[in-house]
């Protein structure tokens, strides 16, 4: 039986006719590229066929060599590989601070292996298991180097805190997702149905990006490129902190003017905290409220901060500023002790 292409709309009439590609081609595609990996590394299979094998080798080299989804982000021709990184990313939201240009990867391999899970390579050096332990340690060191610079003379543990408000999966998979590298992760199917798996699965893919950049320029630079990019995408977040007092005791100044036995502070959240996309940028809200003296719950203060400490902090340093308040408080406590 003879098929009539002319009246079938969605083929273009050539000498062979060929169905237009639909929007979803290429996400198809890449679950293709992650089946056949894993088939090729299915030992069964390996020793099976040796013809099978062969097929399945042409056709991952052919998968390999197609071009980048259009939307991605490295389908654009880099018009320098060491580019300044001063141009603003295409994903980010005009209410946000435009991220730094990603710097590119130099070499081909390492590109390929920053986004193949490695359900899909067993390669260790195909897929980025290895790369993302590396990242790991970079993002580490440069954001302890840039916390320690930023905020001379907090303590250690503030550090601490700070630090990981910039390196953790949610900060690090929002700076993923904002340069798209999500949407070029070879992952194996249905992978992105899990929201946390996929959080750490962008994180560290994001990781292993920074890896590559460094290792990609063996004769040097790549650490001083990586954390000139890293520099630019945290300090919005630095920024937000404002100025970091070398301890936090406002809470303690509050408790020592107005605590006594069965007396009670407490800090808590007014409302959900906001994070800030693309950023990792997070906002808690506290108030202070006081129990005794005559008052149930009274209202001292406010604050919002990076965490909930340091909202806390803000709090009650606003209601020790609340001068007249403190002072009405501060007579009820020495007329109670009268």
């Amino acid at each position: 039986m003879e098929i009539d292409y002319s009246e079938t709309k969605d083929v273009k009439t050539t000498d062979r006719p060929t169905l237009i590609r639909k929007t979803d081609t290429y996400p198809r595609l890449s679950s293709l590229k992650c089946l056949v990996r894993e088939v090729m590394a299915d030992p069964e299979v390996a020793t099976a066929n040796l013809e099978v094998m062969e097929a399945l080798s042409r056709l991952d080299d052919t998968l390999q060599r197609l071009p980048e989804s259009p939307g991605s982000p490295n389908s654009r021709v880099e018009a320098s590989q060491d580019q300044k990184i001063s141009d603003p990313s295409p994903f980010v939201e005009d209410s946000q601070p435009p991220l730094p240009a990603s710097p590119p990867i130099l070499d081909d391999q390492l590109q390929k292996a920053v986004f193949t899970h490695s359900a899909c390579s067993g390669d260790n050096n195909s897929n980025y298991d290895r790369l993302e332990i590396l990242g790991d340690a970079y993002i580490e060191l440069i954001a302890t180097r840039l916390v320690w610079q930023k905020f001379p003379g907090i303590p250690a543990g503030r550090i601490s805190q700070i630090r990981e408000l910039l390196v953790k999966n949610d900060t690090l998979a929002g700076f993923a997702e904002a340069y798209g590298f999500d949407r070029r992760a070879l992952v194996p199917a249905n992978y992105s149905d899990q929201p946390k798996r996929w959080i750490k699965t962008k994180g560290d893919i994001f990781e292993a990006y920074v890896a590559a950049v460094i290792l990609s320029r063996p004769s040097g630079g790549g650490y001083e490129l990586a954390e000139q990019w890293l520099t630019g995408l945290w300090m919005p977040q630095l920024n937000s902190l404002g100025h970091q007092k070398a301890s936090l005791r406002s809470k303690e100044a509050l408790a020592q003017q107005i605590m006594a036995r069965d007396i009670k502070l407490e800090y808590l959240e007014e409302r959900k905290s906001i994070q800030k996309k693309g950023t990792g940028t997070q906002t808690f809200f506290i108030g202070v409220y006081l129990t005794g003296w005559g008052w149930t719950k009274r209202h001292l203060g406010s604050g919002q901060g990076s965490s909930k400490v340091a909202a806390g902090d803000e709090a009650a340093r606003n209601a020790l500023l609340n001068t007249s308040l403190i002072a009405e408080i501060t007579a009820r406590k020495r007329k109670s002790h009268s």
